[in-house]
C-alpha cells in the first residue's frame, strides 16, 4: 500500500464582508497532519470529504489556474481555501 500524501490547506482568498470568526487571515496554511485543529471547524466540515478524497487516490475538479479550491460555509466570511496533496 503507497503512504498517503500530506495535505496542505492555505487560505487564498476572501468573499465576504465580515471577519473570520476564528482568526484566520489571506496567507495563513495549514498541515492536515500536525495542525488540524488550528483550522476552523466550519472550514474543517467542508475540508474533510475532499482530504479524503485525495488521501485515497482521487482526484478533485480544478479551476482554470489548475488549483482546486472550496470555501467556508461562514456566509458572513466566505474564506476561500485551497488544498493541495504534496508528494
Amino acid at each position: 500500500m503507497s503512504k498517503k500524501p500530506k495535505i496542505k490547506i492555505s487560505l487564498v482568498d476572501k468573499k465576504g464582508q465580515g471577519h473570520c470568526h476564528h482568526g484566520h487571515k489571506i496567507g495563513d496554511t495549514f498541515d492536515f497532519d500536525t495542525q488540524r485543529g488550528k483550522l476552523c471547524s466550519m472550514a474543517m466540515h467542508v475540508a474533510f470529504p475532499y482530504i479524503d478524497i485525495l488521501r485515497y487516490g482521487g482526484e478533485l475538479p480544478q479551476n482554470e489556474d489548475g488549483e482546486m479550491l472550496f470555501c467556508c460555509s461562514d456566509v458572513d466570511v466566505i474564506n476561500v481555501f485551497k488544498i493541495e496533496a504534496l508528494e
